[in-house]
């Protein structure tokens, strides 16, 4: 037996040392040999991977963050997410790229895209988070994995966006049919269907770039009155002087209902009209500004009171005439706070609120309503934006003019 060992033991070493000498040599290459990457030292940080005798000029890096990108599209976000689904067939990594992807979606103007929230669920590996039992149910089977999904969901309930029937086959495949994603997609699909159109003042998502357009469905909203007619007195352009200097000339777009102009009509000519603004209106993420035509409320002794007219409107009576019984505890009156501030005549909007783009404004008014060249007319205007902003800049500078001072006089002495 022993005699066999040795035996196989020395046939073996031949074999190896035979075949280590019929092995032939390559010739060295002096270019592969300066062709040595460089990595991570054991006490410095990490080193960007690079040849030794590379030009530094032509060497492609590849960023880190996979929505680096310099076109911010819905073509290139969707590339971002397959090239990811693409990379690594267990998608390690997933929970954190696809917060990442949260977060930029608004930059790439996808965040109201249903088929870009599917096709970021299609991200999670399929089947691998589903319980097999009611223990790995009951104790929140995969939690991170779950709360991510959660998150997607309520981004977007945020934005408004209805999941489909896609988004639920992609759910009950990733989680199964008892995880807390597919709860949260059935209380979505509960309650979106009874609160989506619930606004009766619904504002569209994308508002109109057109500054003019702008201004008629802002007017439009405030006033909330059919019979009302927008004028637009003057559009946008651009003036040439005398002297040859550019004058930009703004837009003033003002609205009226009959209503408004019968009250001006009845106005006392005696008692002047102010015009007061601006006062901000938010239309989601835009603010617009706007600026009324209003009278000072009439002395409650000089006040007349017109006698209601029954058919005036039948669903909302001005005045009921009830003959119920009552008893000795009701009480007949109302204590109700009524708070006069005046009669609103017109409404306008305009990019530059001075004075003088006001006075086109009344210009304007006057050829619908001729009294109001016989009542005075004056200005209550507020700071606007941009006059906050020049009274900053005004208070910061006196603050540096005694320093400044101080130097003159020193150098003087």
């Amino acid at each position: 037996m022993k005699c066999t060992r040795c035996l196989l033991q020395l046939l073996g070493q031949s074999a190896h040392t035979a075949a280590r000498l019929a092995r032939p040599t390559l010739p060295r290459n002096p270019q592969h040999e300066q062709a040595v990457r460089r990595f991570r030292g054991n006490k410095g940080g990490p080193v960007p991977a690079e040849f030794v005798g590379e030009d530094p000029g032509k060497r492609s890096v590849v960023p880190g963050d996979p929505f680096a990108t310099e076109r911010k599209t819905k073509a290139s976000f969707a590339e971002a997410l397959e090239v990811f689904a693409k990379a690594d067939v267990r998608r390690r990594g997933h929970v954190e790229f696809i917060y990442a992807a949260l977060k930029k979606m608004p930059e790439f103007g996808v965040e109201r895209d249903l088929a870009v929230y599917n096709q970021l669920l299609d991200v999670f590996p399929k089947e691998v988070f589903v319980p097999r039992n009611f223990i790995q149910r009951m104790f929140n089977h995969y939690p991170r994995q779950q709360e991510c999904a959660v998150q997607l969901l309520e981004q977007m309930e945020n934005y408004g966006v209805m999941p489909n029937v896609e988004t639920k086959v992609l759910l009950v495949r990733i989680f199964g049919e008892k995880g807390h994603p597919v709860r949260k997609y059935q209380r979505i699909m509960y309650w979106f269907p009874k609160f989506k159109h619930a606004n009766p003042f619904p504002i569209p998502h994308q508002l109109p770039e057109d500054p003019v357009d702008l201004a008629r469905f802002s007017l439009k909203r405030i006033a909330n009155h059919l019979d009302a007619k927008v004028s637009v007195y003057q559009m946008p352009r651009t003036d040439v002087t005398d002297s040859g200097d550019q004058i930009g000339l703004p837009h003033i777009v003002g609205i009226q209902s009959p209503d408004q102009m019968e009250l001006l009509g009845k106005h006392d000519p005696g008692r002047p009209v102010f015009v007061e603004g601006p006062f901000p209106l938010w239309l989601r993420k835009t603010c617009v500004h706007y600026y009324v035509l209003r009278a000072e409320p009439v002395p409650p002794g000089e006040k007349v009171e017109e006698p209601y007219d029954p058919e005036r409107c039948f669903n909302y009576p001005l005045q009921l005439q009830l003959d119920l019984d009552r008893d000795l505890g009701d009480i007949e009156t109302f204590d109700v706070e009524d708070l006069d501030e005046g009669p609103v005549f017109a409404m306008c909007m305009t990019s530059q609120g001075d004075r003088a783009t006001l006075n086109r404004w009344i210009s304007g008014l006057q050829e619908s309503n001729p009294v109001l060249g016989h009542i005075p007319t004056l200005f209550r205007l507020q700071a606007g934006a941009s006059e906050l902003r020049a009274e900053t800049r005004r208070d910061e500078s006196p603050a540096e003019e005694p320093e400044e001072e101080e130097e003159a006089r020193r150098r003087r002495n």
